[in-house]
């Protein structure tokens, strides 16, 4: 059972932040010929923002694509927004286009792949926070 599912592209920043968690964790296949990931338990979302912080594109496709899928929508719980804060207003818009989507908390956000206190925060946060659900 994966606590999370998350999209890193071939760059590796987000799946570096995932690694440094040390939590279950599924990850959002990045090429359309790869088998598409369906859950079948409760999830929060990491996503990366995309095109520099303008909202054309600030959710990776492959996001969209797996969001689609009914079944992935209805079991997300949460966000937590990846991103660069060189893109002023737009650092990490697409958690929070998707939690305003998905009607789930942003509930954390970090640069690029994250501090030790990033790390630290989001860690202790998930923690709590899955202690909480039914």
């Amino acid at each position: 059972m994966a606590d999370i599912v998350y999209f890193s592209s071939t760059s590796g920043n987000t799946h570096r932040f995932i690694e440094k968690l040390g939590r279950p964790a599924a990850r959002i296949p990045i090429y359309a010929r790869d088998e598409p990931l369906q859950v079948s338990e409760p999830y929060v979302l990491v996503v990366p923002t995309y095109g520099g912080g303008d909202n054309k594109g600030a959710v990776p496709k492959q996001v969209i694509k797996f969001l689609n899928d009914e079944q992935n929508r209805s079991l997300i719980r949460g966000v937590i927004g990846a991103g660069n804060t060189n893109f002023g207003t737009g650092y990490c818009l697409a958690g929070d286009i998707i939690a305003k989507k998905c009607k789930v908390p942003h509930m954390f956000r970090f640069e690029v792949f994250g501090t030790p206190d990033d790390v630290r925060i989001v860690h202790d946060g998930l923690e709590s926070f899955w202690k909480q659900q039914p």
